[in-house]
């Protein structure tokens, strides 16, 4: 993290992508739910989901973007990529609730930039507001919406009562793998006992809602040799010293 008021000299290595956001963002209050995907997480949704069934990505909208952790991600993939969040993490995103839940006023509801709303919605909601997520994401995304959620968000008579059974989602995929959440940042050793499912709307899908596997192998396989110093300098030998 970085600390405020530190001069900078003209042999210091100005930084950017992840370190850059380390540096820049305010650290959000207890009650966000920050905890950054994996960028292999994102992928493996790519991969094995969004693009056996789309082969056409134009544009995406990652309305809880955090530091971009997954903004970025889906970079490698969308044309167009809009983000935004509730919280200023200092990567210039637009400041606004997606469901208005935290300001209470509509004026204050984020808004896709363009005339023509987004092909997908696809982000890492926060816990108890993962339902007006997909509410909202529902009625303005053209093709689909995809929420990566924890696997006990599928349960409860009252979410399949005023959610499942009314807008059934088109699958949802089940990570074989753990995909560990770490509160503020991406520990890219971490583990967990918790899993983790993507669940996805698509509205060209006709029939019952199905389900898929994400393999095993994407952490090792979907994780790319760069992707430790853009998401995780702090972790990286030789780089903590320039977050100082």
């Amino acid at each position: 993290m970085s600390r405020r008021g530190t001069k900078e000299t003209a042999n210091v290595i100005k930084p950017r992508g992840g370190l850059a956001v380390m540096q820049q963002r305010r650290e959000p209050p207890d009650s966000l739910d920050f905890f950054p995907t994996p960028p292999w997480a994102t992928r493996a949704l790519i991969e094995h989901i969004i693009k056996p069934r789309s082969a056409c990505l134009i544009s995406v909208w990652e309305p809880a973007a955090g530091a971009g952790h997954m903004a970025d991600v889906l970079r490698e993939s969308f044309a167009k990529v809009h983000a935004s969040d509730v919280w200023d993490y200092g990567r210039g995103y637009q400041i606004w609730s997606f469901t208005a839940e935290r300001v209470g006023l509509v004026d204050d509801m984020a808004r896709w930039p363009g005339p023509v709303a987004p092909d997908w919605i696809i982000t890492n909601p926060p816990f108890n507001e993962a339902e007006a997520f997909a509410r909202r994401g529902v009625r303005e995304a053209q093709r689909g919406v995809a929420l990566l959620v924890r696997s006990s968000w599928l349960e409860g008579v009252g979410r399949y009562e005023e959610l499942f059974s009314k807008i059934p989602p088109a699958v949802v995929a089940m990570f074989v793998e753990r995909v560990p959440m770490v509160k503020g940042r991406w520990d890219p050793d971490a583990s967990t006992a918790t899993s983790y499912a993507w669940v996805v709307w698509d509205r060209v899908h006709d029939g019952p809602t199905q389900f898929a596997w994400i393999p095993p192998g994407c952490r090792e396989k979907l994780t790319k040799p760069t992707d430790r110093r853009t998401f995780a300098p702090e972790t990286v030998p030789g780089l903590a010293e320039t977050m100082i």
